[in-house]
C-alpha cells in the first residue's frame, strides 16, 4: 500500500527543510497519544539512523536513504533491522515543493503494510504541528532575532522535553542541566545546593523546571520535598545568574511557578497577575518559590515566573491519567464538577517559555493557561465528546482524597481557579489552541468536536 498526506504550511522551502534538519524534530512531530520514546536521534537526514522503543521491548529502526537525499526537496527512511522489518515494511519519502503563490506543499509518501487507519491521524498530527512550530518560529522573530544558548534544568520531565525539542528546532541551542555525570557536549554536571561557579558560561538565558512532582500525597515528608526542590535550588540558581551578570552572563531566568499561588478556593473570582495570594500549602510555598529568583532581579536579570495550569498532553500529567479511563468509557466529572479549572496544551506552554526568553518586555509573573478556563463537568465532556465515548461515571471527592490526603485533594485534585493569562492576552499573545475542545482533539489524534468554537 502506498499513503500519501499532503499540506501547505506558509513557509519557505528551505526553512522548513532545515527544521526537519534540527535536533528535536522528530520529538517535536512524535503523536504524544502514542506510546514510543526516541532512544536515539538520528544524526543526519542523509544517513543517519533513528532508534525508537516501543512497550515491551521492541525497538524500531529508521535509516535514512543516501540514494533519495536531495536539499531542500527530499530526504527518505526505511524500517530496517529485526524483529520488526520481518514482518512490516516501511519506506518512508518527505517531499518539500514550492507551492503556487507561496509556502511549501509539504508531502509524505508511505510504502507500508500499516493500516491507513492507523496511518491518518498521526500525519494529520504531524502536520498541523509542523504548521503551527514554523508559524510559532516566526512570531518569535518579531521578539528576537538572536539565537540563544539555553541553560534548562529538568530537561528531561514532561515539560522540559516539549520545550528542549521547539528551541532546537528554533534554532537555539540547549545545555541541559542535569544532577548525573554529563551524557554528551550538551549536558553539565548542576548540584542544586551548590552550582559550580562556571556552570553558566556561555549561557544567555536559564529556564528552571527542576523540581519534585506535586502529585503524591501530602504528607510532612512530601511537602518537605517540594519546598526543599524547589525554594533553595531556585536561589542557589538565582544568585550564581547575578554573579555572572556583570560578566556576560544570562539575561534572562525564567522559572516554573504554578497558579497554586491563588489559592485552592477562589469560586468564579476572575484570577489576574494581579490578583492576591490565596491560603493553604501550594500557596505559600509558590510564593516563596516565585520570591526565590530575586537575586537574580536585583543584579538586573530580566525574571518571568511562568504559572502554570493544568499541562495538557495524554503523555502525562492529569490527562495521561485520564486518557485511558475515558477512551473506556469509564469517566466522569470529579468531586462535583462545579469548580473552576485553568489548563493548558503542552505545547502552548512551550510557546509560552519561548516568548520568555526572547520578549524582552515580559518580566515577572505570567498566568500559562488558556484564555478560556472551564469547570470539571465542561472539561470531563470535552474529554468524552473528543473520544466519542460517555461521561456517566463521576468520581466522588473521596477518592482522590484517599489517594492525595485531604489536603492534597482539595489543593490538586479539587482546585476551584479562574485564572486568566491578562499579561500574555494584553501582549497580543496567540495561542494555538485556545479552546478545550481544539486542544483535546490535536492531542488525542480525534477530529475537532463540532461544538467546539475555535
Amino acid at each position: 500500500m502506498v499513503f500519501r498526506y499532503t499540506s501547505v504550511v506558509p513557509a519557505p522551502r528551505d526553512e522548513v527543510f532545515a527544521w526537519h534538519a534540527r535536533p528535536g524534530a522528530f520529538a517535536r512531530l512524535a503523536p504524544p497519544w502514542q506510546p514510543v520514546r526516541l532512544e536515539a536521534e538520528a544524526g543526519s537526514l542523509r544517513d543517519g539512523t533513528a532508534v525508537l522503543a516501543f512497550p515491551g521491548g521492541v525497538r524500531w529502526t529508521a535509516a535514512h536513504l543516501p540514494e533519495r537525499y536531495d536539499p531542500p526537496r527530499r530526504f527518505a527512511d526505511r524500517l530496517v533491522g529485526r524483529p520488526l522489518s520481518a514482518v512490516l515494511s516501511w519506506t518512508h519519502a518527505h517531499d518539500f515543493e514550492e507551492a503556487p503563490g507561496g509556502g511549501t506543499r509539504v508531502v509524505d509518501r508511505l510504502a507500508t503494510s500499516v493500516p491507513e487507519a492507523l496511518l491518518r491521524p498521526m500525519f494529520a498530527y504531524r502536520h498541523a504541528q509542523l504548521a503551527d512550530d514554523l508559524a510559532a518560529l516566526e512570531r518569535s522573530r518579531a521578539w528576537s532575532e538572536r539565537t540563544l544558548t539555553v541553560a534548562v534544568t529538568g530537561a528531561g520531565g514532561l515539560v522540559g522535553r516539549n520545550l528542549c525539542a521547539l528551541l532546537t528546532t528554533s534554532g537555539h541551542e540547549v545545555v541541559r542541566l542535569v544532577r548525573r555525570d554529563p551524557g554528551g557536549p550538551g549536558e553539565r554536571r548542576w548540584d542544586p545546593a551548590d552550582p559550580a561557579p562556571d556552570l553558566l558560561d556561555g549561557v544567555d538565558a536559564v529556564v528552571h523546571l527542576a523540581g519534585e512532582p506535586i502529585l503524591g500525597r501530602f504528607t510532612r515528608a512530601h511537602k518537605d520535598e517540594l519546598r526543599e526542590s524547589r525554594i533553595g535550588p531556585t536561589r542557589a540558581l538565582a544568585e550564581l545568574a547575578a554573579a555572572r551578570a556583570a560578566h556576560g552572563g544570562p539575561a534572562v531566568f525564567a522559572t516554573a511557578s504554578a497558579i497554586g499561588l491563588y489559592g485552592p478556593e477562589r469560586g468564579d473570582e476572575v484570577l489576574t497577575e494581579d490578583s492576591a495570594p490565596g491560603e493553604g500549602f501550594l500557596a505559600d510555598l509558590v510564593a516563596d518559590w516565585e520570591a526565590a529568583c530575586a537575586p537574580a532581579a536585583a543584579a538586573g536579570v530580566r525574571c518571568v515566573q511562568v504559572r502554570t495550569g493544568i499541562v495538557q498532553t495524554p503523555a502525562g500529567g492529569v490527562l495521561g491519567l485520564q486518557y485511558p479511563l475515558f477512551a473506556a468509557g469509564l469517566g466522569g466529572r470529579l468531586g462535583h464538577g462545579g469548580q473552576w479549572l485553568s489548563w493548558i496544551g503542552a505545547d502552548d506552554l512551550s510557546d509560552i517559555y519561548l516568548r520568555a526568553l526572547l520578549d524582552g518586555d515580559l518580566a515577572g509573573p505570567v498566568n500559562a493557561v488558556a484564555p478560556y478556563p472551564v469547570r470539571g463537568t465542561e472539561y470531563a465532556q470535552a474529554l468524552a465528546r473528543t473520544l466519542r465515548r460517555p461521561a456517566a461515571l463521576p468520581v466522588p471527592g473521596w477518592a482522590p482524597a484517599a489517594l492525595l490526603g485531604r489536603e492534597g485533594a482539595d489543593e490538586v485534585a479539587l482546585a476551584d481557579q479562574r485564572v486568566v493569562p491578562a499579561r500574555l492576552l494584553a501582549a497580543g499573545h496567540r495561542f494555538r489552541h485556545p479552546y478545550l475542545g481544539g486542544a483535546l482533539a490535536h492531542l488525542l489524534g480525534r477530529p475537532a468536536a463540532d461544538s467546539d468554537p475555535a
